[in-house]
């Protein structure tokens, strides 16, 4: 199976620390399966050109941390992804009707900790802008070595992992390879088919490229969706928990999609996130709250591809001690065309 998307956008920030910037949020999927023995394997491909597309320091992103550029802390711009964001392996074998064993390894992957990534929630997938907490919530799914076990009951997962905690470096192309020195737990319910929630935890071995010490993560998720002929609805909430060292800092989350007719979506995205980057050398926790509006509609709509023009608005409550830096009201507005497959035309 292939499939993939592209947003080709512009987005424009205010204040004092805005920019605005034309660029391109992309990603191609591939997966290859084959029964073997009892169990089925399973391969996964994700690759980006944001590199090319959305090179340094990414695109523009109010009092968005995470990562360095020109070997100083990235702040106010999300970093592109590494054109590498899975390369893996999947074998699952049934056990009997109800349960099953999982072995996953991968050279780029994801471990055993938080929620599904955001380019792949059905929640986010109008939105190509990443969220404020993603560093607290699923930064790690692009580690460098992961190593997960899992077993399912019914509808309960248990998952291990073993992974490279450290973030990439700025050289998008390679593989930053490490030991295998983290790790990670996390239990899954799905009690239909509408309805995952999760709660994970991890311990992180210096991921911080410019910060000396380690980190555990707490996260906790609900996502549901809800399918109809002409469309779709989906939400998921999310709580992220970073320490490190003697201090702690939280995310919420709660957004939301629906698509109506075929044609036409209306997402959200609200956002409380603590942030303690947004001045280097100074560890000063500021809590800022995101409120993100916006819509899209396909202008192509068949079984080719979907070419769509979206629009979003994001507005910001911050502490007034930020006003000097940031602006009383800063806005973030951004226009995107959107262009995937069409609904069912995967290659097999």
């Amino acid at each position: 199976m292939a499939h993939g998307v592209l947003f080709a956008s512009f987005t424009h920030t205010g204040g004092p620390r805005g920019a605005g910037k034309a660029e391109s949020m992309n990603w191609a999927m591939l997966m290859q399966q084959h029964s073997l023995g009892r169990g089925n394997l399973l391969f996964r491909e994700m690759l980006s050109a944001e590199s090319l597309t959305s090179p340094h320091p990414g695109y523009p992103q109010l009092f968005q941390t995470g990562e360095t550029y020109k070997g100083h802390p990235l702040l106010d711009h999300q970093h592109p992804h590494d054109v590498f964001g899975e390369i893996a392996a999947l074998y699952t074998v049934p056990l009997s009707s109800r349960w099953e064993w999982s072995a996953y390894a991968a050279l780029a992957g994801e471990p055993a900790l938080g929620p599904v990534a955001f380019m792949h929630r059905a929640s986010a997938s109008e939105l190509p802008a990443a969220p404020l907490g993603h560093h607290l919530q699923d930064s790690t799914h692009i580690s460098f070595g992961v190593l997960t076990g899992g077993l399912r009951y019914d509808r309960v997962r248990l998952e291990l992992s073993a992974f490279n905690g450290r973030e990439p470096d700025e050289k998008r192309y390679n593989f930053d390879f490490a030991p295998l020195d983290s790790w990670s737990t996390r239990i899954s319910l799905a009690p239909s088919k509408s309805w995952v929630a999760q709660y994970s935890y991890g311990k992180l071995i210096h991921p911080e490229a410019l910060e000396v010490g380690d980190e555990h993560r707490h996260s906790a998720s609900l996502a549901y969706t809800r399918r109809w002929h002409d469309g779709y609805a989906a939400a998921t909430a999310i709580w992220g928990r970073k320490h490190k060292d003697y201090t702690a800092t939280n995310s919420y989350l709660l957004e939301f999609t629906l698509n109506f007719r075929a044609r036409n979506y209306a997402f959200t995205r609200i956002e409380l996130v603590d942030k303690d980057e947004l001045f280097p050398g100074l560890a000063t926790n500021y809590r800022i709250a995101a409120f993100t509006f916006g819509g899209v509609r396909d202008l192509v709509h068949n079984r080719t591809g979907q070419v769509a023009l979206g629009a979003d608005l994001t507005f910001y409550k911050k502490p007034a001690a930020l006003d000097a830096t940031y602006g009383q009201n800063p806005v973030t507005v951004q226009l995107f065309l959107r262009f995937r497959p069409g609904l069912g035309e995967h290659m097999h």
